[in-house]
């Protein structure tokens, strides 16, 4: 069944990464803060970004900081890569590498959509998990748009595994070309379940980008708690 269900994986994957989209237009539409992407949709070759995204409870027993430093490339418009290093405090819980692309825009250019594969080994479990998920944008006019990420937490096929879906939505408001305004709500069922609530703020300075914002976490069984989450950003 596990290399049967590697097999079936590994096809699909190819299939939807194998060929980079051709190069194409898209809206522009901001990243949420705590479900990143890999690169917009409408990214173009040779772009290179690093990041960090930094969470911490503000309340409950678990007050460690979460933090992912991560690196970003468009190796072809449209597709892209990431390296990314999950730690807690200063010990590594997890590898991550992510895959994206981009498959098409409709609506005359307004919305745009494409898949992203992420990849995950637990260093102190074990155990690789994969994540594919669905994404859709649209833009509404000049200020108003939505970026929603729709997806599975284990595409592996692996018996025994426990599949969540995963529902990620943000609607933006761009204040002005630096500042933008956003609200996020993360959900995901499963053995891991919880709800995510960030609003949050986007300004850009140049090629350095800041995304903050203070929000509620809700885990299965405990009541909502507020979360304090901070991402840097370096275009290269």
């Amino acid at each position: 069944m596990f290399m049967t269900g590697r097999l079936a994986f590994s096809t699909m994957a190819l299939m939807l990464f194998g060929v980079p989209a051709a190069a194409q237009t898209g809206p522009d539409i901001p990243e949420p803060m705590v479900f990143d992407m890999i690169r917009p949709l409408t990214a173009r070759a040779g772009e290179i970004e690093v990041n960090t995204l930094a969470q911490r409870d503000l309340t409950g027993p678990r007050r460690e900081l979460e933090w992912a430093p991560e690196v970003e490339l468009a190796v072809a418009d449209g597709f892209a890569v990431e390296l990314e290093l999950p730690l807690i405090n200063s010990r590594v819980v997890q590898y991550k590498m992510g895959l994206q692309k981009r498959l098409g825009t409709f609506r005359g250019g307004r919305s745009v959509h494409g898949v992203q594969y992420l990849g995950l080994h637990d260093r102190e479990e074990g155990g690789w998990t994969s994540t594919l998920l669905w994404l859709l944008g649209n833009r509404f006019g000049e200020r108003w748009s939505t970026m929603t990420m729709l997806g599975v937490g284990d595409v592996t096929l692996r018996e025994g595994n426990e599949t969540g879906t995963i529902i990620n939505h943000s609607t933006f408001y761009d204040v002005n070309p630096d500042t933008v305004l956003g609200l996020e709500l993360n959900r995901q069922n499963g053995q891991g379940a919880y709800w995510l609530l960030m609003p949050q703020v986007h300004r850009a300075i140049g090629k350095l980008g800041v995304q903050g914002g203070v929000g509620a976490e809700k885990a299965r069984g405990e009541r909502f708690r507020p979360r304090l989450g901070l991402r840097l950003i370096r275009e290269l």
